[in-house]
């Protein structure tokens, strides 16, 4: 019977946004029944991916509000849904695996669990490859922008900070899981900054710590200096920001794998390099986390393909031969990361419907 619950949660995740596919391997299963026990699956299947006040559920599922205020606390404090506080109401909701549960098991993680999340991490590339919406996006280091530039606002990573009122930091569950592999990364841990409703989800899990706009700008800078590609929700309103490695994020990892990074990664900006201007001196080459930029004759010699925008090779030069360009054409992000959900969704069942 459990077997049977297992299998209608892996089509129940496989509704919310971002999916939860099947494989050949089930692998999919031993991380449901890793992260659920059967009576917490049935009582997440009962949820909607929209949050719902307490109350509310209650009347729907009929089911006692008391017990079930305490029931659905335990799985928002497993990470295995999400809580929102509005007004000093508490609502509820089904949340998708990444970006949600998985990032929401920080400081929880073990080695099992990490062998099985990385043999799970192809198919689920395979499944997000028809949609078009990135639930995250690369946002150029601001330094590498001149003041001629024109940026637009959801572009200028500081002044998305400056607007935010509640913000935490955590330690990356990236870098967390490399470690308990055996791939320890040495760069900063705690990289991860989130706004509004995660930032309060994590504090309230005591997954991380509360920080002011003075220190989240400050991270911001380090992530820079360190060379840290900075990878905010693809949306207006910063829901976060994580502050990624190329051999930690498993977006980059297989990004920079690719012959052509610049597919997998969404950006809107690339570099461009003078040659009248460069010396070769070969600073952006080991600056560069997708290995975008080769030495030439003379001067440096960027694949555009592999660029991703990350401007961190503009900020080491010092020459000022490199520049960002932004790309043409280019979609604006949605105002809000449940927008952008949405659209995710909608792109995900278009593209099941006509398959």
């Amino acid at each position: 019977m459990s077997e049977e619950i297992y299998s209608e949660l892996r089509k129940f995740m496989d509704t919310m946004p971002s999916g939860f596919p099947e494989t050949p391997t089930g692998v999919e299963i031993k991380i449901l029944k890793k992260l659920f026990s059967p009576e917490q699956a049935r009582l997440t299947m009962k949820l909607k991916k929209d949050p719902e006040e307490i109350s509310e559920i209650a009347k729907r599922i009929n089911h006692d509000e008391p017990e079930l205020s305490q029931k659905l606390e335990e799985l928002a404090q497993k990470g295995l849904i999400f809580r929102v506080k509005k007004d000093r109401k508490v609502f509820y909701q089904a949340y998708q695996f990444v970006v949600g549960i998985y990032e929401f098991q920080v400081n929880k993680l073990d080695k099992e669990f990490c062998e099985l999340f990385e043999e799970y991490l192809p198919y689920y590339g395979i499944s997000m490859a028809s949609v078009e919406t990135s639930q995250m996006r690369v946002i150029p280091v601001e330094s590498s922008f001149t003041p001629k530039s024109t940026v637009a606002t959801y572009n200028k990573i500081r002044d998305l900070v400056k607007e935010q009122g509640t913000i935490s930091v955590t330690e990356c569950i990236c870098s967390q899981e490399q470690e308990l592999l055996g791939n320890e990364c040495f760069k900063p841990k705690e990289t991860c900054i989130g706004f509004g409703d995660f930032a309060q989800y994590y504090l309230d899990n005591n997954m991380a710590r509360k920080i002011d706009t003075s220190e989240a700008l400050r991270l911001v800078d380090r992530a820079e200096e360190i060379g840290l590609v900075l990878m905010p929700t693809n949306t207006k309103e910063l829901a976060a920001i994580c502050c990624c490695c190329a051999c930690c994020c498993p977006s980059l990892r297989y990004a920079k794998m690719s012959p052509s990074p610049s597919e997998f990664v969404h950006s809107y900006y690339k570099s461009s390099i003078d040659p009248e201007l460069c010396i070769g001196c070969g600073d952006c080459i080991d600056r560069c986390p997708m290995e975008a930029i080769q030495e030439g004759d003379s001067v440096s010699q960027l694949l555009d393909e592999r660029c991703i925008g990350c401007g961190l090779c503009v900020s080491t030069c010092p020459e000022e031969a490199i520049s960002l360009l932004e790309k043409p054409d280019m979609e604006e992000p949605a105002t809000s990361f449940p927008e952008a959900l949405d659209r995710i969704h909608s792109e995900r069942m278009a593209a099941a419907s006509n398959s």
